[in-house]
């Protein structure tokens, strides 16, 4: 995926939101919906986002589904953008 696309699934609030409730691990659909109050099928179109930018991860566990962050995608990002430097170098 590149760094465009990345972009562009991040600048939905909505889809930030769901990352930062997933840093505290591996979430059911169910869950995620619960905590945003948003729809089943406002939920799937969020999770395909992030997923085709391969910064979710999804677990099938018996009739669950789990999503979970995938740290190393945005690690990546990470070091990507520090090579514009900043204000600590």
């Amino acid at each position: 995926m590149s760094n465009t696309n990345i972009f562009k699934v991040l600048s939905d609030k909505r889809r930030r939101d769901i990352l930062v409730l997933l840093k505290n691990g591996r979430k059911s659909a169910g869950e995620i919906a619960e905590a945003f109050q948003i729809s089943p099928s406002d939920l799937s179109y969020h999770l395909k986002l992030l997923k085709s930018a391969d910064l979710v991860m999804e677990y099938q566990s018996k009739n669950f589904i789990y999503y979970e962050i995938n740290t190393t995608v945005l690690e990546e990002l990470i070091l990507w953008v520090e090579q514009f430097g900043g204000a600590g170098k």
